[in-house]
């Protein structure tokens, strides 16, 4: 019997301590967060993921972007056609559309790459796929044959 009330009070006194210690833990003074809060926005870490929107784009940088890339797409097409007259006239404005697309996001180090280094970047690539499906759903596409009407008699 002994044993009992000596457990009785070693669980009383653990789960009194167990309070004590979170109610203690749980306190904590909002000035210390905010000291410790701002050398971390003061030193933003580099996300390679995010382009910086710091240096802007020029007009002029984008203008010849969009005649570059619009000649650029034309003449990539034009590389397996047999009438090459008639299909450039044909993915001009296609191209000038995805052009103007992508201008719209353009970032200061894409221009540069693909101005001065004649390179595509990666996101570039990326923002083209997303362009070219925007500006090629604007086509009327060809009516599909009707599967829903009754067979004719002969």
């Amino acid at each position: 019997m002994k044993m009992t009330t000596f457990t009785k009070k070693i669980f009383i006194a653990a789960l009194t301590s167990m309070a004590i210690a979170l109610s203690i833990t749980g306190c904590s003074d909002d000035k210390e967060k905010t000291v410790a809060a701002k050398p971390a926005t003061v030193a933003a870490v580099h996300n390679p993921f995010d382009h910086s929107h710091d240096t802007p784009v020029t007009d002029i940088q984008k203008h010849k972007f969009e005649h570059d890339f619009a000649k650029q797409c034309v003449q990539r097409e034009l590389k397996n056609s047999d009438n090459k007259e008639a299909d450039a006239a044909q993915y001009t404005q296609p191209c000038m559309c995805i052009a103007k697309f992508l201008m719209k996001d353009l970032t200061a180090e894409e221009a540069e790459k693909f101005i001065g280094e004649h390179k595509n970047a990666q996101s570039l690539v990326i923002k083209y796929e997303n362009a070219a499906y925007h500006c090629l759903q604007q086509n009327a596409h060809p009516k599909g044959p009707n599967f829903s009407r009754a067979p004719q008699a002969n």
